[in-house]
């Protein structure tokens, strides 16, 4: 076995463990979402994250401190709205679903490459980002596509966010670390977490019990429960997002972007086991098909 493949497959492990990671905590959002708020959890999970980073900083050397803090600011601001749509759609959806929209962002990348940086897209990938629409509309399902359900095309609306955010990183924070990208990211969604506690301090919102006030729901006074698993999703989160991160830096980014289509079956998995969820045949379908798309995009990076 050739050097490269060793490192692919060190590659695919990686983003193996990443998939697991947070197919398992995301499918835990609900939980959360039961007792307190979307904008509490950010606050919090913020918090957990950026100082077990800060920790970490010292002995693994790690460079926090930004290049450029405008790009990185903007970079952050762009991915943590998309994460805060993504977040608030899992208490009203199964995680694989939600997964599905979010990864929609290869399609986005490469209309708005087309259309905002004029590059030039060829035959194999207009049909990739056909193939993924489709897989869009079957994800959604009827409800969806008849305006019934407005929590369905959320997650489309993040993966077009998430891709804003991709391309920023590349054109905007090039010459950043993984590292500041990550502390950036996690301190833009605790600053929007802490915003959105003071908003409905000031202006509170009738909230409907259990997850269905995820949004609505301003500062409680958490149980264990809360605390639990939200350190879980901050630990979690910084484990799953390491190993992604060290999958690019041993293995071409084209090959484990493919890999990482590898969290839509994970997710489902994780909601079959947890939740007994059962995705319809139709979702089944879509999320192959945008997983295809995405593939397909990966595989023709450079070659138009």
């Amino acid at each position: 076995m050739s050097p490269t493949q060793d490192r692919t497959l060190a590659a695919a492990g990686m983003i193996l463990i990443y998939a697991l990671v947070i197919g398992f905590t995301d499918n835990y959002v609900r939980v959360i979402a039961a007792e307190a708020g979307l904008w509490q959890f950010h606050a919090t999970r913020s918090v957990m994250a950026v100082g077990l980073l800060a920790l970490l900083a010292w002995p693994l050397g790690l460079r926090l401190r930004p290049r450029r803090f405008g790009a990185v600011l903007a970079r952050s601001a762009i991915h943590g709205f998309a994460m805060l749509i993504y977040f608030g759609a899992l208490a009203f959806l199964p995680v694989a679903q939600v997964a599905a929209g979010l990864f929609t962002a290869p399609i986005f990348v490469l209309l708005i490459s087309r259309f905002a940086y004029g590059m030039r897209i060829g035959p194999v990938r207009i049909a990739a980002v056909a193939m993924g629409f489709v897989g869009v509309i079957l994800v959604l399902g009827p409800s969806a596509l008849n305006g019934a359900s407005v929590a369905a095309v959320l997650p489309v609306a993040a993966g077009a966010l998430y891709a804003m955010g991709n391309i920023a990183t590349r054109q905007w924070c090039a010459g950043e670390s993984a590292e500041t990208l990550l502390a950036g990211f996690f301190a833009m969604l605790g600053l929007l977490g802490f915003a959105g506690m003071g908003v409905l301090y000031l202006l509170p919102l009738e909230v409907p019990a259990g997850a269905d006030g995820f949004v609505q729901r301003g500062f409680v006074w958490p149980s264990g429960t809360f605390w639990f698993w939200t350190a879980v999703q901050a630990a979690g989160s910084l484990f799953a997002v390491g190993a992604m991160i060290k999958a690019y830096q041993v293995a071409e980014a084209s090959r484990v972007s493919v890999f990482e289509y590898m969290i839509l079956p994970a997710s489902a998995l994780w909601g079959w086991l947890l939740w007994s969820e059962v995705l319809t045949p139709l979702a089944v379908t879509g999320m192959a098909l945008i997983a295809g798309a995405g593939v397909l995009i990966a595989l023709r990076a450079g070659r138009g």
